[in-house]
């Protein structure tokens, strides 16, 4: 878990997903179109990516899969569904200029 939040915090945009998710792949697509340049940490990358997956899931509250699991300015945003749903009500763009991660 303290591995996990160290890594959240190191950058404006932390993505924890895995290279054959296409969920985690749109994820990281949708910030760099908006022009963020997010971190990702491929979970099935890491030697310890079944460990943080773990302790996503207890963030998250579940018990399944929960990549991508999106951080913004150090604090769990949530996977696919919430960050889709703060971009469609417009919410996503001002959370990154709070972050730092987008300038204009």
């Amino acid at each position: 878990m303290d591995r996990l939040a160290k890594l959240a915090s190191q950058r404006s945009v932390v993505v924890f997903g895995k290279s054959s998710c296409c969920m985690s792949h749109t994820i990281t697509r949708l910030f760099i179109e908006l022009g963020v340049n997010p971190t990702v940490h491929e979970l099935d990358q890491d030697l310890r990516g079944r460990e943080m997956e773990r302790a996503l899931a207890r963030l998250l509250g579940s018990s399944g899969s929960d990549v991508p699991a999106v951080f913004i300015g150090g604090k769990l945003v949530g996977s696919t569904d919430k960050v889709m749903a703060l971009h469609l009500s417009g919410s996503l763009i001002p959370m990154l200029r709070d972050a730092g991660a987008l300038w204009v």
